[in-house]
């Protein structure tokens, strides 16, 4: 076990982590960061990023989180590439675990751990992801214009991807398990009064159809047995995230889906020197630019920290 406390360590590697890393390194935090499981987070299994500031010809996910990794290292960061499987946040000196049992401590965390998107769990949806396969309209959308499209799911997430997809595209499938939704009661009115939303009841998803892209994808419905093929270029799972958060809950506030909830207007929580930043704590908007912005305040956040108890 090294005896230096550290001054801020950093769990997680996206957009969040990344930013929040290279505020905190060119503020003189040496901050140390683990990357987890997924080096990258979310965006090494995206292909095309048309949507961030300062990449008018648009990027590659994992060509950004390489950009985003060099520019974090050049300023100092010391990237581990080890997964943080238990923390201890009972003194004012925090302590992090490695899967290996390694011990480190340090007087500030950042949490920067993501959200995972939900999967149906087929064979082809794993296929063709990044071919017509997505669990993000906001992100993927604007690539389906004029294209017909299936979304899967029945909460809010479901409806808002349908509503923004039907906005790009001549019709959007709404595949419904059930014979109702789930989504509130608003976002229900405003599915079913677009018309070129098409919902299918007690429908669920067989196979994606398709080799190098999606072409369509099949379905049956579970009250009649019937199964029909409906021709799409495009396949969204709306299904719901689950966030990276497990192992916080012994220690930190939580709503009733597992995100993190910071102090109103920060990224703070309630123990002193523990900060949150990027999808962990982000149920609303999930976008790689919103969590470099919430790094950005994590680190700032960690800084002042740092700053009023006499360490930075």
């Amino acid at each position: 076990m090294a005896n230096d406390v550290l001054k801020t360590v950093i769990i997680g590697s996206g957009p969040a982590g990344y930013t929040a890393a290279i505020y905190a390194a060119r503020a003189g935090l040496m901050p140390e960061l683990y990357t987890g499981a997924e080096p990258g987070g979310q965006l090494m299994i995206t292909t095309d990023v048309e949507n961030y500031p300062g990449f008018p010809d648009g990027v590659m996910g994992p060509d950004m989180m390489e950009l985003f990794r060099k520019q974090a290292e050049r300023f100092g960061t010391k990237i581990h590439y080890e997964l943080i499987t238990k923390v201890d946040f009972t003194g004012p000196v925090h302590k992090i675990y490695t899967e290996e049992g390694r011990e480190i401590q340090s007087h500030t965390v950042i949490i920067s751990t993501g959200a995972s998107a939900k999967w149906l769990g087929l064979e082809s949806e794993k296929k063709l992801t990044n071919k017509g396969v997505s669990a993000c309209a906001v992100c993927d959308g604007f690539f389906f214009r004029g294209q017909e499209v299936a979304v899967v799911g029945a909460g809010d997430t479901a409806a808002e991807e349908a509503s923004y997809l039907a906005k790009l595209c001549p019709k959007v499938h709404l595949l419904v398990r059930r014979d109702e939704m789930r989504a509130s009661k608003i976002m229900q009115e405003r599915v079913l009064n677009t018309p070129n939303i098409i919902i299918h009841w007690n429908t669920e998803t067989e196979e994606i159809l398709g080799g190098d892209a999606v072409e369509g994808v099949r379905v049956v419905n579970n009250r009649t047995g019937k199964k029909e093929v409906i021709p799409v270029q495009g396949f969204f799972v709306a299904i719901g995230h689950k966030p990276n958060t497990e192992m916080f809950r012994p220690w930190l506030e939580m709503d009733e889906t597992g995100y993190l909830v910071p102090v109103a207007g920060t990224s703070r929580t309630r123990i002193p020197g523990v900060f949150v930043s990027g999808d962990a704590q982000d149920k609303v908007y999930r976008q790689a630019v919103t969590a470099a912005g919430t790094g950005c305040m994590a680190a700032l956040d960690a800084e002042r920290y740092l700053v009023a108890q006499g360490i930075a």
